[in-house]
């Protein structure tokens, strides 16, 4: 009698191991609380959500701290309909204004006004705060630089390639 496994169909599912299962679950727990506990932060100390300091610090770093919409939205890994409603909520609030771009009658420019930096600059001690807090205090130094080379080869598989990939910012 023979009692080798049957080999799944090259049409069905390769479905996750008990151990598998665990980690994804525990990943998608930790990546839900993680973000819950800094845009829960961010909203108590800095009357933002989490993704308005994303793009607050994006535009922070950029030359002139300003960038091409369709880049913010890029870096923010956003729909521009998304992208543009933030924005729009970070004007009201003085952070951001909007600029033409003069080469693209189409395009424009997310610039952080000096109010949205001296904002950030308010909010990032509590922030970062948050992140050490919630993340590398909790790590050893072997498992924060396990967690960083994980999380980039993750990001990397995952980066849409050609110019027909279905990308968020271009929706």
């Amino acid at each position: 009698m023979n009692t080798a496994p049957i080999p799944a169909r090259a049409d069905e599912p390769r479905w996750l191991t008990d151990e598998e299962q665990r980690v994804w679950r525990s990943y998608i727990e930790a990546t839900t609380l993680l973000e819950d506990h800094l845009d829960r932060q961010l909203q108590r100390d800095a009357g933002m959500p989490h993704i308005y300091y994303i793009l607050l610090v994006r535009l922070g770093e950029a030359p002139r701290r300003r960038l091409r919409m369709t880049e913010l939205a890029k870096f923010a890994k956003i729909t521009r309909s998304r992208l543009s409603h933030a924005v729009a909520r970070l004007e009201k609030n003085g952070w951001v204004r909007r600029e033409e771009c003069s080469s693209d009658k189409r395009g424009q420019f997310a610039v952080l006004t000096d109010e949205g930096f001296e904002v950030l600059g308010r909010s990032a001690p509590g922030h970062v705060n948050a992140v050490r807090q919630a993340m590398f205090d909790r790590l050893t130094p072997e498992q924060q630089k396990s967690l960083g080379e994980i999380t980039r080869i993750l990001a990397e598989g995952l980066q849409p390639g050609g110019a027909g990939a279905d990308l968020p910012w271009m929706r």
